[in-house]
């Protein structure tokens, strides 16, 4: 088990845990693909989970949600144990939390102002149509696709489907975003415009982040901290710095 580094502010006060994951273990099988993971996530950061396909990186971020269920171990969000939510409370932790899927996961059957507000309709809050229609509309304008706001998905390409896909997911305001694989498939110019609406999502919008990636360019832009997984654990923890100096082959052939 690794050391649990606590950060601080410039001032010396901690800074807050906002996901805190303890000796966490989820096999398949006979298959362990979490052996004992520890890490945390601090208010505020973007952190970047590396490792290679089959290491458990999607497996972690779903089993912070309760989109699927873990061994054993502890994972708090908010100071709250996953284990401990009942359907009400998980619902209310997901509502807080922004999910962009590898895939985008749009709707295809609706248009982009629908797929839109499709999460401010569910929401307990209720949403007048003219604060929907501006809470839509500054979503769009932060990912620079207004005029597509009555595309249809289908009509888009796969970098406009991934930013659509990242305005839904933060027009609901959350206060933690899981990104999972945001660039793949993506041309590096359209990866680098995405990185950098991940940057502009914390900054403007003041979340926690996790964004697991094999894209190093993305990693640069964004990571404030990295962790790498190997064998079911934390194999690596630091900045990136740390990472780009590392000896270690494992991680040097990441970050060639």
């Amino acid at each position: 088990m690794m050391e649990e580094k606590i950060q601080t502010h410039k001032n010396g006060t901690p800074k807050r845990v906002v996901i805190d994951i303890k000796n966490l273990k989820k096999s398949f099988g006979k298959l362990e693909v979490l052996k004992d993971v520890n890490l945390q996530v601090y208010e505020g950061e973007n952190l970047v989970v590396l490792g290679k396909s089959g290491t458990g990186k999607s497996v972690l971020i779903k089993c912070i949600v309760g989109l699927m269920d873990f061994d054993d171990g502890n994972i708090s969000v908010f100071e709250e144990h996953i284990k401990d939510m009942n359907p009400e409370a998980l619902s209310n932790l997901r509502r807080r939390t922004g999910f962009l899927f590898q895939s985008g996961a749009l709707y295809d059957s609706m248009n982009v102002k629908q797929n839109l507000e499709f999460p401010l309709l569910r929401s307990p809050t209720k949403f007048s149509q003219e604060e929907i229609d501006k809470k839509t509309n500054e979503a769009l304008s932060h990912v620079g696709l207004e005029k597509a706001i009555l595309q249809m998905p289908s009509q888009l390409s796969g970098g406009q489907r991934k930013r659509i896909s990242l305005a839904r997911t933060i027009v609901t305001n959350p206060e933690i975003m899981l990104y999972d694989e945001p660039t793949t498939g993506l041309d590096p110019v359209t990866s680098d415009e995405i990185s950098g609406l991940i940057r502009d999502v914390q900054r403007q919008y003041k979340t926690s982040s996790i964004i697991i990636t094999h894209d190093i360019n993305c990693v640069r832009s964004v990571a404030d901290r990295i962790v790498m997984l190997k064998d079911g654990i934390v194999y690596k923890e630091g900045d990136l710095a740390s990472f780009e100096s590392s000896d270690d082959q494992e991680i040097k052939s990441f970050f060639k």
